[in-house]
């Protein structure tokens, strides 16, 4: 007896899934912020805001859905070398429970060394981390027709054991509704920006 139509094609692809599903590697947890932390979002002109202004920053809108104090710690045009050295006086200023760290844009721009970029990343989180500071790096996306994240942020992030927000940004930005420019999101991006971070940050355990 034959089996029925498109039986056949069920099984290859539900152990498919479940291959899938055992070669994921889960993200790292967070531990919960208490009441009072402060959040450090750390980055560029992505995280300042630019082609929606400060007051619709993706750390404008998270500081409202986490209910915790949010530096926006943004600066324009800045690369991965000079955040490197800004972060320490920022750390020691605010104290920050928690920092979410996206940078490294300017220097794929510049098509600068990954390894370099990749070096700074880790320099930053073990920054963070030695003034007992948690860290979730949000992934940038290389410059490309079709964007995708730069494989760079996955590997700092597997070396560096920290949870990794992968494919927000490359998605919102590979829409017209959501970007004011190539690489800027609008008002409508940054608020969901920081929605996707807020859901992930929770997922991880950081935010109840």
């Amino acid at each position: 007896m034959k089996p029925a139509a498109g039986t056949g094609l069920r099984l290859p692809v539900a152990f498919l899934f479940l291959l899938l599903a055992a070669c994921s590697e889960p993200q790292p947890a967070l531990q919960p912020l208490r009441p009072g932390d402060v959040i450090l979002a750390f980055g560029d002109s992505l995280t300042w805001g630019t082609g929606a202004g400060r007051e619709n920053s993706w750390p404008a809108v998270f500081e409202k859905l986490s209910g915790h104090r949010v530096i926006n710690a943004g600066v324009p045009g800045e690369v991965s070398a000079e955040g490197r050295q800004r972060l320490p006086r920022l750390l020691e200023q605010y104290r920050p429970a928690l920092v979410i760290l996206l940078h490294g844009g300017n220097d794929l721009l510049r098509k600068w060394p990954q390894e370099k970029t990749a070096a700074n990343l880790e320099a930053m989180i073990a920054q963070a981390r030695n003034r007992g500071a948690q860290v979730v790096l949000v992934a940038v996306p290389r410059p490309a027709l079709l964007l995708s994240d730069a494989r760079l942020y996955a590997k700092v992030a597997r070396r560096t054991k920290v949870p990794l927000l992968e494919d927000s940004l490359s998605n919102l930005l590979a829409s017209a509704d959501n970007r004011s420019d190539r690489i800027h999101l609008n008002a409508s991006g940054y608020r969901q920006l920081a929605e996707q971070i807020h859901h992930f940050i929770r997922q991880q355990g950081g935010l109840q």
